[in-house]
């Protein structure tokens, strides 16, 4: 089994070296088939440079012009991927390391699933260093999200996703959006395409300012998961 690894950066030049070197060192010990893919959506920052200097073994850095959004850049990043299974997370490893060997247990034992979305909310200390505040606003936020698009997941906008390599292939290849309602878009699409879609529980390990806006960003992806779930429930497949 190959696995990919994709990384969405936008201006991370802070923390990027110590995230790619933990990154290799830990595939390069768990993995004997594996591509690093570092998608660099626009930075203005040094990031990209960073890692191509550090030449890591099957790391790759892709460069987008300019920055379209988190959306763009992780569907770059599949796009480009030759994994078996592709799984994207972010650049501040915020769910770990070892999640990455999770997922690919998950899917050799698991073989018939096609998408596994990492959930805060299936472990009981998923949540564990958040105020209460934050806590309580993510939460309800997801639930708002969830129940807009139709969804029962726990936890459908944890940045730590994976899929089978045909299924990152047939669901990224037809998403559209670039920012931040681009988890929405994949669900629906694999909700679209029949696939079996599964769970499995993560921990917030490494902890930092969310760059999303609860009650700005929330008005606007509400609208545009309205506009995804009628726009995708039309497509004939």
């Amino acid at each position: 089994m190959k696995f990919s690894l994709c990384i969405p950066m936008y201006n991370e030049q802070a923390i990027i070296r110590e995230s790619a070197q933990a990154l290799s060192d830990y595939m390069s010990e768990n993995f004997d088939d594996y591509e690093i893919i570092f998608s660099n959506d626009g930075s203005t920052d040094s990031c990209g440079d960073i890692v191509k200097q550090m030449q890591l073994p099957n790391v790759r850095v892709i460069e987008n012009a300019q920055n379209m959004g988190k959306g763009y850049a992780v569907r770059a990043a599949m796009l480009a991927a030759e994994g078996d299974v592709v799984m994207f997370t972010d650049a501040d490893l915020a769910y770990g390391t070892d999640v990455i060997c999770q997922v690919r247990d998950t899917f050799e034992s698991q073989p018939e699933t096609k998408v596994l979305i990492g959930s805060r909310n299936l472990s009981k200390d998923g949540y564990e260093g958040y105020t209460f505040i934050r806590r309580i606003a993510s939460k309800t936020y997801i639930r708002v999200l969830c129940a807009v698009g139709g969804f029962k997941l726990s936890d459908s906008q944890c940045g730590c996703k994976a899929f089978s390599g045909d299924a990152a292939k047939a669901i990224f290849s037809r998403c559209e959006v670039n920012r931040f309602a681009f988890d929405f878009e994949c669900i629906l699409w694999a909700s679209k395409l029949g696939m079996n879609i599964q769970e499995m529980p993560v921990k917030v390990i490494n902890h930092r300012e969310s760059k999303v806006s609860v009650v700005k960003d929330a008005i606007k992806m509400l609208r545009d998961v309205s506009k995804m779930k009628k726009r995708i429930k039309n497509v004939e497949i």
